[in-house]
């Protein structure tokens, strides 16, 4: 359970940022009105599409995420599930939602073949993530940056995913793809929870501490957001 609240800690602090909000809302458009979150973690845009109307459903295959789910979104609907073998019928939803998911799979593109199956003709699927190779962060020490960024995006499996999930859907039967990119700004204490789990608690992660109190911390995290829609 340690890391799970660790991950909890970083999930919850990303989520609860302004501009980290305003580009979850703009993942919830044109899914319809059956939607599955998958690596829904902790439910929250689950409760928040339930929120909005739509009947939305959480798909995790870690099973202490979806007891936080279920403990903070109670009249919600969640399942322990792999997101390359999901429970729920061909073509009996209108909208897939993958959120900083695909990075950690074995093999996305598994995924995207799943979505295209449980995705009814005209349904949508939208994935987003960070560039884990992009990250942008001021420091006294460029290089130790570039280091520990690179280290970062090396414990990735696949950290350069987001670039890949417009032909991801294009090759697997989506049409009318489209993608953008969203740049998430931080220049406050905000940020220190993920620069803590790039640069540990040593020299550097102090130096951003302290430029976080002093406003002088600058971090700037690309995430691309992708939309395809399932021909009939």
């Amino acid at each position: 359970m340690t890391f799970v609240r660790t991950m909890l800690e970083l999930l919850d602090a990303y989520d609860d940022y302004p501009q980290a909000r305003a580009l979850r809302e703009r993942t919830y458009e044109g899914l319809g009105d059956v939607v599955v979150d998958v690596g829904c973690g902790s439910g929250l845009a689950v409760g928040e599409l339930a929120a909005l109307g739509a009947k939305a459903i959480g798909v995790d295959l870690d099973t202490d995420m979806i007891d936080v789910a279920i403990e903070r979104w109670p009249d919600c609907e969640f399942h322990v599930a792999d997101v390359t073998d999901l429970p729920f019928d061909d073509g009996s939803l209108t909208g897939y939602r993958a959120d900083k998911v695909l990075h950690d799979l074995p093999d996305p593109e598994a995924a995207i073949v799943e979505a295209h199956r449980v995705l009814a003709d005209g349904g949508r699927a939208l994935l987003t993530a960070q560039d884990w190779d992009a990250y942008m962060i001021d420091s006294d020490d460029p290089e130790r940056t570039r280091d520990l960024i690179r280290a970062r995006a090396d414990g990735v499996t696949h950290p350069w995913i987001a670039r890949t999930y417009r032909n991801l859907l294009l090759d697997n039967g989506f049409t009318d793809v489209t993608a953008e990119v969203h740049t998430i700004v931080w220049t406050g204490e905000a940020a220190l929870p993920m620069l803590a789990n790039i640069g540990g608690k040593g020299a550097w992660f102090k130096e951003q501490t302290a430029r976080a109190k002093a406003d002088r911390l600058f971090v700037a995290v690309p995430f691309v957001l992708t939309t395809g829609v399932k021909d009939s």
